[in-house]
């Protein structure tokens, strides 16, 4: 429970995680019901970019990165060259192509396959790092 709930950053966070995959599925639940996919996107970018500074903070990347640079501090959770920040970075791929993709499909329904790959690159994120803090 510490590891998610054990000070402010790691309950704001885990709380935040909790609701955007929520959303995500509550999106895909009612998906027949939905009228516009570009407007979920866009929530799914903006709160996801707010959940992702909060998880590097709260797992130390800013700290792995100096002490890669000047080793003036302890390196944060992960090492800089590990699996949890490759896959992070290809997952931050994802939503970036997605993001850049979706204001200029035609379409509604090409807006929703757009916020579904988005949706995949949050998911792949968020169980990554997620076991990575649990298993290390």
């Amino acid at each position: 429970m510490k590891l998610y709930f054990g000070n402010t950053v790691t309950t704001i966070t885990t709380v935040m995680i909790v609701s955007l995959v929520g959303f995500i599925g509550y999106s895909i639940w009612n998906r027949g019901s939905i009228n516009f996919w570009g407007r979920r996107s866009l929530f799914v970018l903006a709160y996801g970019l707010v959940i992702c500074c909060l998880a590097a903070a709260r797992d130390g990347l800013d700290k792995t990165i100096q002490s890669a640079i000047d080793g003036s501090c302890a390196p944060g959770i992960f090492p800089l060259v590990s699996i949890p920040n490759l896959i992070g970075c290809i997952g931050a791929a994802i939503i970036i192509i997605a993001a850049v993709a979706t204001p200029i499909a035609k379409s509604q329904h090409a807006r929703e396959v757009w916020f579904y790959i988005m949706s995949g690159g949050v998911m792949l994120k968020i169980i990554v790092m997620e076991f990575a803090r649990i298993f290390r």
